[in-house]
């Protein structure tokens, strides 16, 4: 049997990127890549591809982790466990990630939601490290969360689904029918995700200049989901990462945003009281889903081996 310092695989499987690393531990990476997400069979080869050249050069890995995106059943017990639902991505609905990501890398797998990983990266050794009551909420082709209370990541019925949360739209956003193929304009997503400012603005985020008048506007539909956040869930830090999110420009009018939406109301709460503190960036940036996919892994390996005993 494997040793738990043996090599684990970790995969971020992304909605427009798939991202696959090996290592010895969450914070080790010896080797990583990134391949584009199209059908599950093409992504699925080139995830096998990586890890098979990965055995060759290395060994094989122990265990895998994958941090999906959503939604997916992430409930162990359930038949499905495993399995995408029903999503607008081609031919993903009722794919079986956890099983098919299994069986080429030809090691045990768990999964996880994509964010609910980047999130157990940075609890552990990042912008989050020390705080067991934190978010991290990720805004880039899709807008998600991971919740984590007194230490214990939030799953529920299925798992949080913040980027859907409804909101107001501004009066001069009227005309924006919204980019969410399942509520339009009426979330999160639909207002403030990657594809929802380029089918406004007709560029990408990262092309999208800092002066451009529509960064306010996406940073006032972003605050108030962590405004919503921060009312429903009390977290005493949300981490806010994701490809929109590296455009830093954004951190400063959110908090901004955010301060006004507050309008003085939770400044007996400690934590509230510095902006910069409460609405932070990843400490792991891109890597922050494959480092906590990384991690189950190795936890994941570590109770089976306890339990054999």
């Amino acid at each position: 049997m494997k040793k738990p310092d043996d090599l684990f695989g970790g995969v971020e499987a992304g909605g427009t990127k798939f991202v696959c690393a090996i290592g010895r531990g969450p914070t080790a990476i010896l080797e990583k890549t990134i391949i584009p997400t199209t059908t599950p069979a093409e992504t699925v080869s080139r995830v096998a591809d990586f890890f098979h050249a990965q055995k060759t050069k290395r060994g094989s890995v122990a265990a895998v982790g994958i941090g999906s995106f959503g939604p997916v059943n992430i409930n162990p017990e359930s038949n499905g466990y495993g399995c995408i639902f029903t999503t607008p991505k081609p031919g993903w609905s009722g794919f079986d990630m956890a099983g098919e990501i299994s069986r080429v890398v030809k090691a045990p797998s768990v999964i996880e939601t994509d964010v609910n990983c980047a999130l157990i990266a940075e609890a552990a050794w990042g912008a989050g490290q020390g705080i067991d009551d934190l978010v991290y909420i990720t805004v880039g082709t899709g807008i998600g969360a991971g919740v984590m209370v007194e230490g214990n990541i939030v799953h529920g019925a299925l798992h949080p689904e913040v980027g859907h949360m409804c909101l107001p739209k501004l009066p001069q956003d009227a005309h924006f029918a919204g980019a969410c193929t399942i509520h339009r304009d009426a979330c999160v997503e639909g207002l403030a995700s990657g594809p929802a400012i380029q089918a406004r603005w007709g560029v990408p985020a990262i092309e999208l200049p800092m002066e451009h008048e529509g960064w306010r506007m996406i940073a006032y539909y972003l605050s108030l989901a962590c405004y919503n956040v921060l009312l429903c869930v009390s977290p005493r830090r949300i981490v806010l990462g994701g490809g929109v999110m590296q455009q830093i420009h954004l951190f400063p009018l959110i908090r901004q945003a955010l301060r006004k939406h507050l309008n003085g109301y939770l400044d007996m709460v400690q934590d509230y009281r510095d902006m910069e503190k409460l609405i932070v960036p990843p400490h792991f940036r891109d890597d922050a889903g494959v480092i906590g996919a990384m991690a189950i892994a190795r936890r994941s390996f570590q109770n089976h081996v306890n339990k054999k005993g």
